[in-house]
């Protein structure tokens, strides 16, 4: 399974995933699951991935060959108009893709089902951040819900409810992503380190932090070490 966030505040976008995919028990790889396409002052997109590792990997590689080929029968998200004409080639490359895997696997369509988070800003438009799913329609996060989930999302809601408004900083907003990851990490063996965080600026139109956290990354254990004890303590301070 897998665990991925956005949150769409006034000062930008953050981005964070893991990478853990689980086939089973005895049978977890490390698989990349944030995607960027990035053209400098004209354009960035980011795509997050959960589910079918092979209906997420296709529809991927579809959307990366249709920027290569000006003949694809996938329009490219690198000439769309806009974030909301991007959102919709990526649903429907989706769409066409889990259902051509459920096909080739007698119907299964269960288990070609995925889910992506598409985010980014086009020149001239605003930043948008939309919520695809397996069917290839979507939602999109608006003020009154500023962040969207995929995957294993409930242990990391509580603190994205409490804490996360569109003027929330994106100093703030990171953290507040990295301690609902690590909340679900705590609570769910399928969602593994390491994780990919990113973070896209308002109008910069370029990527502004793209970092990998591993395990062992001393400020991450820090700040997972420190928001149990500051739990605890909390825990203690309730009387009843």
């Amino acid at each position: 399974m897998t665990y991925c966030v956005g949150l769409l505040l006034d000062a930008g976008i953050v981005l964070l995933s893991d990478t853990r995919t689980n086939a089973g028990l005895d049978n977890i790889s490390c698989y990349r699951k944030m995607f960027t396409f990035n053209r400098p002052g004209d354009r960035v997109i980011a795509i997050l991935t959960a589910g079918s590792l092979s209906t997420t990997q296709t529809t991927l590689a579809r959307l990366s060959d249709a920027i290569d080929d000006p003949e694809s029968d996938t329009p490219s998200i690198m000439e769309a108009e806009t974030m909301l004409e991007v959102a919709e080639i990526v649903g429907s490359t989706l769409s066409r893709t889990a259902g051509d895997i459920a096909n080739k696997m007698n119907g299964m369509s269960q288990m070609a089902s995925a889910t992506l988070i598409v985010a980014g800003q086009r020149r001239g438009g605003a930043m948008r951040l939309f919520l695809v799913y397996p069917e290839g329609n979507f939602i999109e996060a608006t003020r009154d819900t500023p962040f969207l989930q995929i995957g294993e999302h409930k242990y990391g809601k509580p603190i994205l409810d409490r804490v996360i408004r569109p003027e929330t900083t994106l100093a703030e907003a990171q953290k507040a992503a990295l301690l609902s990851m690590d909340s679900t990490l705590r609570s769910n063996l399928s969602v593994g380190m390491p994780l990919d965080m990113m973070v896209i600026e308002r109008d910069a139109l370029d990527i502004a932090v793209s970092r990998r956290i591993e395990a062992e990354d001393p400020v991450y254990r820090q700040m997972s070490s420190d928001w149990s004890e500051a739990l605890r303590d909390a825990f203690r301070q309730i009387r009843i």
